[in-house]
């Protein structure tokens, strides 16, 4: 079961930190690997929001869609995924955002397993590598949405 967490204190506030990685939507537009993201479904208010949203990632021959329920605690600056349908035996993570002086502390980690071993196995040789990418994609982004 590959697991992730990476710790980055960044310029930003938490707000456009936060407002940043709630933009499922978006992801195809800078998020390494994302051929598209859909939207199902939202609900809730300023509490709590629950977006259920699916992910297609393309790399070289894998090609594989796969839906989350993201829970978007916009109060504590905290937004949670779990694994909802797909190539996955489980996934897990977290994004949170916490003030700094001169910025925020950005946490993410990330726990997940695919049901296909020979898919595992390769995933796991590249895992830490892509989700360093994946966590630098965020960072280009902010730098380009917030100077």
């Amino acid at each position: 079961m590959p697991r992730h967490s990476e710790t980055r204190d960044l310029p930003y506030t938490p707000q456009q930190m936060y407002d940043l990685v709630a933009d499922v939507a978006s992801y195809p537009k800078f998020l390494p690997w994302t051929a598209a993201a859909r939207i199902r479904s939202r609900e809730g208010g300023p509490e709590g929001e629950v977006m259920l949203a699916d992910l297609v990632i393309s790399f070289k021959v894998f090609r594989e869609s796969f839906g989350s329920k993201v829970t978007l605690w916009p109060g504590e600056k905290r937004i949670e995924t779990e694994y909802l349908d797909g190539p996955f035996r489980h996934l897990q993570s977290e994004w949170t955002f916490k003030e700094l002086p001169d910025g925020c502390r950005v946490h993410f980690w990330v726990d997940f397993e695919f049901r296909n071993k020979i898919i595992g196995t390769v995933a796991g040789a590249v895992f830490n590598e892509a989700m360093q990418r994946v966590v630098a994609a965020f960072e280009k982004r902010a730098r380009t949405l917030y100077g």
